[in-house]
């Protein structure tokens, strides 16, 4: 076949995926801290940008200043004392005269500022700020940090442990300390090839660390740990170290060989337990860790007059971002102008409309998605978690005309505030369970909260097995099998029958005693 040049027309549609578009799907699955801080980064990229300041005094919108230098608008000041008495200036003798007083003594600290009360005493306090600078610190910067766990521990050191080595083999146990007050099982191991000391010496330095405050501290396992506690309390006797050397025997209920072990009646036993409940697991756990996030709900749902419910989006999580106009018509004046700095002010008009654009269609986009899972789950909003309905991403989707991809990335780490709590949009979606009478399917959440609660009001002698909530659930017309209930029962972290019925007992034998 000869090979020969042709011509041809050949229309095809594809769909290409801009750096645009693909920072708008990301601007979808972002939280409020990241969407804050990417907006941060394009306002200083692009001198177009400017962010929406709403905390002026008089209710008025103002940036820091203009692209020249100048301020955008000048807030209304009072006038100053100085100039307030310029008004009188000129007939103040007559009305000093008139009125039998002086117009002197009505400003007296106009010419040199405001005195401090004690300008002596304010000297010699080093933190804190003087007169000078009186308008630009915030009284948050001097509040007491709350101790943490290392802080504490090491302010104890220097009055146990006095020699260099010993310090250093302190200090070094010290950074092996968890949030919780327990040391790795290996600290040892580490700090002996570290430091080059024997382990004799690094566990009697332990040993003096153990008797610091909290109680139970640079334990190394929970029996450890509890045994600490009550050695310092002057109750590990031998009976009481049988119990604590045997937790996994108190975590199967199994009391009967427990009270082998420690060769006690039913009654010392039920004594033995109560007081290893009043010790603390996790001593460590009582003293600052590290700063808290706050959720902020993104949504706000509150009931209307019409018996409905009025959707918001929350204003604190909008961010107000605008597009300067002005100084985009005024730049354009100027000339002569080089290429490269028209092709650069144009992009950054470009690119300032399109992330408008996209936070208002991100905006959009979660108000739609909320508004159809409020629509969805109004019986949960009105009765409570046994309401839940069960929901996919395709419902929503398919309501809203938009791809189950968009529903995903919009309900991703994104919370809704309910008269019922604050809740993550994902926790409204949940698996359908069939319903034995044929009626409307059940929510895998709602029936995790049934066998929850049926398991909290059972009584110690009528334990309910798995079998059992199946026959319950089956006659409140929820079609479940029993494994199920036991894969359920296992994530709540709730014990067997088994271990349940020998809890029960003891509780109800210590609270009867």
């Amino acid at each position: 076949m000869a090979l020969s040049a042709s011509l041809l027309l050949r229309q095809n549609q594809s769909l290409v995926m801009t750096p645009q578009l693909m920072q708008s799907i990301q601007l979808l699955q972002m939280t409020h801290m990241e969407l804050v801080n990417f907006i941060a980064q394009e306002v200083e990229k692009n001198p177009l940008l400017e962010i929406a300041a709403n905390d002026s005094e008089f209710g008025e919108t103002f940036s820091n200043d203009n692209r020249d230098g100048t301020p955008v608008a000048d807030a209304i000041e009072p006038p100053h004392a100085s100039e307030a008495t310029e008004w009188y200036a000129d007939d103040a003798p007559i009305l000093n005269e008139a009125l039998d007083t002086n117009f002197g003594n009505v400003f007296p600290d106009d010419e040199s500022g405001r005195r401090a009360d004690a300008p002596e005493l304010l000297g010699q306090w080093k933190s804190m700020p003087g007169a000078e600078v009186a308008d630009d610190y915030d009284l948050d910067d001097f509040v007491a940090r709350k101790p943490s766990l290392h802080d504490h521990i090491a302010q104890q050191v220097p009055f146990s442990i006095t020699g260099t080595t010993d310090r250093m083999t302190a200090d070094a146990l010290l950074d092996h300390l968890d949030e919780s007050g327990y040391v790795a099982v290996d600290a040892i191991s580490d700090i002996t090839d570290r430091l080059g000391r024997s382990a004799k010496d690094v566990e009697r330095v332990l040993r003096i660390l153990q008797t610091f405050d909290p109680p139970g501290v640079f334990a190394r396992t929970l029996s450890e740990c509890l045994s600490i506690q009550l050695q310092q309390k002057d109750r590990l006797d031998p009976a009481m170290r049988a119990f604590v050397g045997n937790l996994e025997l108190l975590a199967k209920r199994d009391f009967v060989t427990l009270k082998k072990l420690c060769n006690v009646d039913e009654d010392d036993l039920l004594d033995m337990l109560s007081e290893i409940r009043s010790l603390n697991p996790r001593p460590g756990a009582g003293f600052e860790t590290g700063a808290c996030e706050t959720i902020i709900p993104d949504i706000i749902v509150h009931p209307s007059n019409d018996d409905g419910w009025l959707i918001d989006l929350n204003p604190e999580t909008l961010p107000r971002v605008l597009v300067n106009h002005s100084y985009f018509t005024e730049v354009s004046k100027l000339k002569p102008r080089a290429g490269e700095d028209d092709e650069f002010l144009s992009t950054c008009m470009q690119t300032a409309n399109w992330l408008t654009r996209s936070l208002d269609q991100r905006a959009r986009t979660i108000m739609k998605v909320a508004s159809e899972i409020v629509r969805q789950q109004d019986a949960f909003l009105q009765h409570g978690v046994d309401h839940l309905r069960p929901l996919n991403l395709k419902q929503v989707a398919d309501a809203i005309k938009m791809h189950e991809s968009t529903v995903s990335r919009v309900t991703s780490r994104k919370y809704m505030l309910t008269p019922r709590g604050v809740f993550e949009l994902k926790y409204f979606f949940s698996v359908s369970i069939g319903s034995s009478e044929g009626g409307d399917n059940h929510s895998a959440e709602a029936v995790r909260h049934r066998i929850r609660m049926m398991i909290a009001q059972e009584a110690p002698e009528s334990v309910l097995s798995d079998d059992d909530i199946v026959d319950q659930l089956k006659k409140n017309g929820i079609d479940l099998a029993r494994r199920t209930v036991a894969k359920y029962r296992e994530a709540m972290n709730i014990p067997s029958s088994v271990q349940r019925r020998r809890e029960k007992k003891a509780l109800a034998r210590l609270a009867s005693a």
